[in-house]
């Protein structure tokens, strides 16, 4: 009986070690394209809890300062959806954008980067050339 006991015990704890939140990003790369300056710079990573516990997102930082990253503001239950807001300073930065964003979570995996890429043209160059 105390082996019966202790099997069971085992593999319960087997599986509630296995339960975790999960990320499944749309995508984990955003591509502006080409962008006017002073465009509206703001995109959004949709993603979803494939986990089986509530994932929740402590930080989002960005590589650098002209890109403001926000985070979810509470847990996202399993099977449901949200998003990481990301604005880029297409005012102020003309070039090439090429940016990191780290998310930290209890996700499986903790530390995820996502990119956002593109251009932010010059004034009075067109979107069309």
């Amino acid at each position: 009986m105390k082996k019966l006991v202790l099997i069971a015990v085992v593999l319960f704890a087997g599986v509630a070690m296995n339960a975790q939140a999960k990320f499944k990003f749309k995508t984990e790369t955003i591509d502006y394209g080409k962008v006017a300056k002073g465009s509206d710079g703001v995109r959004v990573f949709e993603f979803t809890n494939v986990g089986d516990q509530p994932l929740v997102v402590s930080d989002v930082k960005s590589s650098c300062g002209c890109t403001i990253p926000k985070k979810p503001k509470g847990p996202v239950a399993p099977g449901e959806t949200g998003i990481i807001e990301v604005k880029y300073d297409t005012q102020n930065k003309v070039g090439p954008i090429r940016k990191t964003v780290t998310v930290y979570s209890n996700a499986d995996e903790p530390v995820k980067a996502l990119t956002i890429k593109g251009e932010v043209l010059a004034e009075g160059q067109s979107v069309m050339q």
